[in-house]
């Protein structure tokens, strides 16, 4: 996996720097995995604005993934490798013994023709699927589940994974992508290895173009804006703004916005890095 950069024969291309795409391996989707993806402009059931900077972009379709894994003990087949517009990790196509069609996270590593499966006493190997009370200790998992059954919800996106770095009772320890070290369940599942497409951040769109195909308007600062409009407004000349805030005068840059009753605060054993 790699990054194309491109000669500046257009100012738009000096600074463009996008994937390859040389893992792909199919260009359509699998059309019984498809749905449509309505898009709101950032207004409400009135038509009025309540999100600012969406609108626009490129139409198309939400990819159905397989975030549970919970087809136990049947071994399914890598069909394709695909891109998906709405992630920015690869996803693949998988086909099961009994002929069902799945989309998962591909994970780094993952070829057309393997093998991978899902449950309890499968191998801890990359791609598949098993309780964090049977992953050997220090192994990189991704798609781990917070509670059990609930579904994949950390370690989503490309490049990302976390580590297994101890247990304790019926809880594993993980250090998390952010830093953040956490107590999850041995029952939740996690998959072995990381996420594809590491080169995700390497990337750079080159022009705002690129950022209005992704559904994403103009962003204004707020020390631009007039009192009125925003906290840090107004003032003469390039005024600085004073201290960061939001629109509705919340602090920012450093200011605790997490709930101190939190009921999940008792799992979190070190948190992240500033």
């Amino acid at each position: 996996m790699a990054v194309r950069k491109f000669k500046p024969v257009t100012p738009g291309q000096r600074n463009k720097v996008i994937s390859a795409f040389d893992d792909i391996t199919c260009k359509k989707p699998e059309k019984s995995l498809l749905e449509p993806l309505k898009r709101s402009g950032g207004r409400n059931n009135q038509g009025k604005m309540t999100m600012r900077y969406i609108g626009g972009g490129h139409k198309k379709m939400y990819r159905i993934i397989d975030f549970h894994r919970n087809k136990d003990g049947v071994v399914a087949i890598v069909k394709t490798i695909e891109y998906d517009p709405n992630r920015s990790a690869r996803i693949a196509l998988v086909q099961y013994e009994d002929g069902e069609k799945r989309y998962i996270i591909a994970p780094q590593g993952l070829t057309v023709g393997q093998e991978i499966c899902s449950g309890k006493g499968v191998a801890p190997e990359v791609g598949n699927t098993l309780p964090l009370g049977e992953i050997p200790l220090g192994t990189l998992v991704h798609n781990i589940e917070l509670r059990p059954g609930q579904g994949a919800a950390m370690a989503r996106s490309a490049g990302a994974f976390a580590q297994l770095a101890a247990r304790e009772g019926n809880h594993a320890i993980l250090r998390l992508p952010s830093g953040e070290t956490r107590m999850v369940l041995c029952e939740c599942r996690a998959t072995v290895g990381t996420v594809s497409n590491p080169d995700h951040n390497l990337e750079s769109h080159g022009k705002a173009g690129r950022k209005r195909w992704l559904g994403r308007r103009p962003r204004n600062r707020g020390v631009v804006m007039n009192p009125v409009d925003h906290p840090m407004g107004g003032g003469e000349g390039r005024a600085s703004g004073g201290h960061p805030r939001s629109r509705k005068g919340l602090p920012a840059k450093g200011y605790k916005t997490r709930n101190p009753k939190s009921t999940s605060n008792k799992f979190i054993i070190e948190r992240r890095k500033k």
